[in-house]
């Protein structure tokens, strides 16, 4: 478990203020020109040594990202924040704008002077109404304070910072999408490469990073790339905050060591599965676009990149949905798939047909209404579509699915049974 001297935010729970004096208590904004005189270098290959991957889902290494930005001596330079944060289960990037926005905003800072990007659009969701205010009042208390603009903590660095509001379009997390929004253009994904990094907004370099990912840069320069690196795991190192919610007891955003196992975490944090650990049927380790797992799995695995990847599904953005027995999982999976037609941008056929004919196919099984050569045919679609489109949303919508026909086939078996049953009856 995380000790309590490792924590990166010291706020996630807002028992303290969230503005510039109190943020200056808890240690936000302590002499970042310090920070900022070892050297754009330096500040990326501390990056790079802290072993830091993106918290967004992904998880690129960050350090690398920022070298490939640096090195394109293209001007000007863009860079870019995803806060869109629209996936059910999901909440952590929300607790860390209401609560701890002047982490966030330091962090920006560092980014933009390591990549040379000069001016960062903050592109938060919609939705996020009360959170957009007290970002926007931070930003403006560290323009007052000389800490943000032309003079950036009197460090000869102009750094300019923006909120821009999105519309709760989902795809538009995916980073193309984004700069699509952010040009006034719908927003869909864009081919790669060229990547961001290289032709971004308006054609410029320009790098996409998570809340979380640049949330975290300040402390891990002030306290060392090692230290850093002492935590979690190899190649899975640093801490995360999870979002834990479903049957649990006391659902929570919590902030603790990669690799720590999905059965600590639950039970430490979470209070523990409703009825016990014994009634827990499934877990969704990463919100609505990874794979599910069933409880004999989630006896033993650990929460990092790494050990979800070797289990046929993903760390995601850790949103860890507890499931217990009175779930009716085919049901769930269905929600699951209708969300994510709903959300396509409609630009790649295997997507925009795709999910549309896998919820159909789905509320179909949730009647028990399919036949068991069926179920493999759903299985052999969703595999057509993954990785044949454009970005990883086609991917995402298939991943459900595959996880409840890899786990829980017999559950898709007595919808059929009891369909039978009750056909006979009348």
């Amino acid at each position: 478990m995380l000790k309590a001297k490792d924590k990166i935010f010291t706020n996630l729970y807002g028992f303290r203020k969230p503005d510039l004096a109190t943020s200056k208590k808890r240690g936000d904004w302590d002499n970042t020109k310090k920070l900022l005189s070892c050297g754009a270098g330096k500040i990326i290959e501390q990056i790079k040594l802290s072993g830091l991957r993106g918290r967004g889902g992904g998880g690129f290494p960050t350090g690398a990202k920022w070298k490939c930005m640096a090195a394109n001596k293209t001007k000007p330079k863009y860079f870019i924040i995803n806060a869109n944060e629209s996936i059910p289960g999901i909440c952590k990037d929300r607790d860390i704008l209401r609560h701890e926005p002047h982490k966030l905003l330091e962090g920006i800072l560092c980014a933009c002077y390591a990549t040379g990007a000069n001016r960062c659009y903050i592109y938060i969701r919609g939705e996020f109404y009360n959170e957009a205010l007290i970002l926007q009042h931070a930003i403006t208390e560290a323009y007052n304070a000389g800490l943000l603009g032309k003079d950036a903590c009197k460090s000869g660095f102009g750094c300019d910072v923006y909120l821009h509001k999105g519309a709760g379009a989902y795809i538009c997390g995916e980073e193309t999408a984004l700069l699509e929004s952010l040009e006034g253009k719908r927003g869909v994904p864009k081919i790669k490469p060229p990547f961001p990094a290289s032709v971004g907004l308006y054609d410029c370099p320009t790098i996409v990073n998570n809340v979380e990912s640049i949330a975290v840069v300040p402390t891990i320069l002030r306290r060392g790339a090692d230290w850093f690196a002492s935590l979690g795991k190899e190649n899975n190192t640093g801490t995360k905050i999870f979002s834990i919610s479903g049957h649990v007891n006391t659902p929570c955003n919590v902030e603790e060591v990669l690799g720590i196992p999905l059965r600590e975490l639950i039970e430490e944090h979470a209070g523990g599965v409703k009825g016990g650990w014994n009634n827990l049927l499934a877990v969704i380790p990463g919100g609505l676009s990874t794979s599910l797992l069933p409880k004999s799995i989630c006896e033993y695995i650990e929460m990092d990149f790494d050990s979800l990847a070797a289990e046929k599904s993903s760390l995601g953005t850790a949103g860890v949905i507890v499931m217990d027995k009175s779930t009716d999982i085919v049901h769930a999976t269905a929600r699951i798939s209708k969300f994510f037609m709903q959300g396509s941008c409609g630009q790649c056929t295997p997507c925009r047909e795709g999910t549309g004919w896998v919820w159909r196919m789905m509320m179909k099984m949730e009647k028990g209404d399919i036949t068991k050569k069926e179920i493999d045919e759903i299985y052999d679609i969703t595999e057509q579509i993954e990785n044949n489109t454009i970005c990883a949303f086609g991917d995402a919508s298939a991943r459900p699915v595959q996880g409840l026909i890899r786990y829980f086939r017999d559950e898709i078996k007595n919808k059929i049974k009891l369909k039978k049953e009750m056909e006979n009856v009348t």
